[in-house]
């Protein structure tokens, strides 16, 4: 039995996705299952799914970050102010990354000094980094030179349809590996899962839990920081408003892909799945004509559906 339950915890979301897919495939429009709406929704996953690959780290070491979707409008602003200043794209969208990394070593440091529960710095850091970025912008967008960056998540054209799917996915999908690789193989990623675990146990065998906290933060930031670069690159304008309450989807992304809010447990492909099985709502909704308000329960009722299946399983344990 603990076999089995422990490769439906694996597969599950897995699962999830394919029931979800399947049950608007066989009811919704026919367009649903199209070549071109999977690639809009790979599209419309990526924003969210880079966030929540920084977010898994947070989660998995028995943290939190609501300072996400401030840190992705921070980042649209410094890429559109970089750009309108003269720099490279490159460089431009290094600093969005920057910018984001920048808001994260700040929160490690604060919950790490300060000893302070990670709930309430980065709900305070959620508005400092919100003002900041209406400040840097005056409360207004940012036009900014176009440029290859706007590529990222456009629709690709009929020369293109040889990528499959647009640079950004790809981004996503390279990024994915690297953070999954980081969890399973380096030493790092074994002291992330001891923190989440027991950091009292993770302290005592010696692990760096302050400077690995203040990493993770970083981490989490710099990744919501490339997902504001995706963002722009939909916008083509610096937003500092944009992105308002986005970091609740990125943790519900983690969440129902089986990451447990208590800590140590918790995948990168699950956190990606997490995030497909949302956007798979959303988009099954809107093709059959159902109002927002549908859209918000279903997927407010996985989340809650998710959580109380994470504690009814360590209960078991």
């Amino acid at each position: 039995m603990s076999w089995l339950r422990r490769h439906i915890g694996a597969f599950g979301p897995l699962l999830g996705l394919v029931v979800v897919f399947g049950f608007f495939a066989a009811l919704g429009p026919a367009s649903f299952s199209s070549v071109r709406n999977l690639e809009t929704m790979a599209r419309q996953t990526t924003i969210v799914g880079t966030a929540a690959l920084g977010m898994t780290l947070v989660i998995i070491a028995g943290g939190i970050d609501l300072s996400a979707g401030s840190i992705i409008a921070l980042s649209t602003v410094a890429v559109a102010a970089l750009l309108q200043a003269g720099f490279d794209p490159l460089w431009a969208a290094l600093g969005g990354v920057g910018a984001g990394a920048v808001c994260g070593l700040i929160n490690g440091l604060l919950i790490t000094r300060l000893r302070v529960v990670p709930f309430i710095v980065t709900l305070g850091t959620l508005l400092v980094v919100r003002g900041t970025a209406k400040g840097l912008a005056h409360e207004q967008k940012i036009d900014a030179p176009l440029t290859w960056l706007i590529d990222l998540l456009a629709a690709l054209r009929p020369v293109e349809k040889w990528m499959l799917v647009p640079p950004g996915v790809w981004i996503l999908a390279g990024m994915a590996l690297a953070v999954g690789g980081m969890l399973r193989y380096t030493r790092l990623g074994r002291h992330i899962f001891a923190i989440g675990s027991n950091e009292q146990t993770a302290r005592l065998c010696g692990v760096a839990v302050e400077r690995v906290k203040v990493t993770v933060y970083g981490v989490c930031a710099g990744f919501a920081g490339l997902a504001g670069v995706m963002q722009f690159s939909r916008l083509t304008v610096g937003d500092p408003t944009v992105a308002v309450g986005l970091e609740l989807d990125v943790i519900a992304s983690v969440v129902i892909g089986g990451g447990s809010l208590a800590g140590g447990e918790g995948s990168v492909l699950g956190s990606l799945v997490g995030a497909l099985i949302m956007t798979v709502i959303r988009s099954g909704c809107s093709q059959m004509g159902l109002p927002n308000w549908v859209q918000e329960m279903v997927t407010g009722g996985i989340i809650v559906l998710a959580v109380a299946l994470d504690r009814w399983r360590h209960r078991r344990e």
